[in-house]
């Protein structure tokens, strides 16, 4: 899933330096993530695990990192299979 994530941001991200060189907790808005590519980030994550962040993710924190990123897409992804 992290890869995964790390390939989205790549794309999406327009971050100045590779992702692969990104610690997992590192803070991607001081790496220069911006708040509309953190928008196209969310987008891309959406598309790819076909699911949907809640209003109660859509902040800033959720985006702060690799990390971050990988526990509110977990528990997305644990809430769409237990709805099914």
């Amino acid at each position: 899933m992290k890869q995964k994530i790390r390939d989205i941001l790549a794309k999406h991200g327009g971050l100045p330096m590779p992702v692969d060189q990104l610690a997992d907790d590192a803070d991607l808005y001081a790496a220069g993530l911006s708040s509309f590519a953190s928008v196209q980030v969310m987008l891309g994550i959406e598309d790819a695990f076909d699911v949907e962040f809640p209003d109660n993710l859509l902040n800033r924190k959720s985006f702060q990192s690799i990390d971050a990123i990988t526990k509110a897409v977990s528990g997305l992804v644990g809430s769409t299979e237990a709805a099914e």
